[in-house]
């Protein structure tokens, strides 16, 4: 439908917890083509959450299959709402960056595997396990439907939080 500006941080939505989605009707659906749109002209995105185009509703989407990343370990393109991690385990730290927080990227430590639920936009409720990459980026973007950042994940904002370079 349409690429949407990102919200950037501090803006309070970012901060806020999402309400759950009641019913998929049409406005819905377009702002799940939204999100596909804004994250395919995000530079190296790998997932939007509605809040982050301003949208205050538990509804993200997640595609690392073009990433280097998680090229070799992915469900292509996930359109998730309401999603919630049934368990999670493992651990790895990696460097995360975000749209909404353009000028910096930071060490986190999140689970590697997760068993996650959801409801797809034809209302199927689809469960499955993510790992690696994939199941990092979830968090990532699962945590947005939760008013946190990134920042808020980062071990050490004094060695753990860095400066971009560039943002491609």
């Amino acid at each position: 439908m349409a690429v949407k500006p990102i919200v950037v941080y501090p803006d309070p939505i970012l901060k806020q917890v999402c309400a759950p989605v009641q019913a998929i009707d049409d406005e819905i659906k377009e702002l799940i083509e939204d999100l596909v749109d804004t994250m395919h002209a995000g530079p190296g995105s790998v997932g939007v959450a509605a809040p982050q185009i301003g949208v205050s509703r538990r509804v993200c989407v997640i595609d690392v299959s073009k990433n280097r990343h998680g090229k070799e370990n992915n469900h292509g393109l996930l359109l998730m709402i309401n999603p919630e991690i049934l368990a999670k385990s493992g651990g790895a730290v990696m460097r995360e960056g975000c749209m909404s927080v353009p000028d910096y990227t930071g060490d986190v430590e999140r689970a590697t595997e997760l068993t996650l639920r959801f409801t797809e936009p034809d209302g199927n409720v689809r469960e499955f396990e993510a790992s690696g990459f994939e199941a990092v980026a979830i968090q990532h973007e699962m945590d947005h439907l939760d008013g946190f950042l990134f920042l808020d994940r980062i071990a050490s904002l004094k060695t753990g939080l860095f400066r971009r370079k560039s943002y491609k």
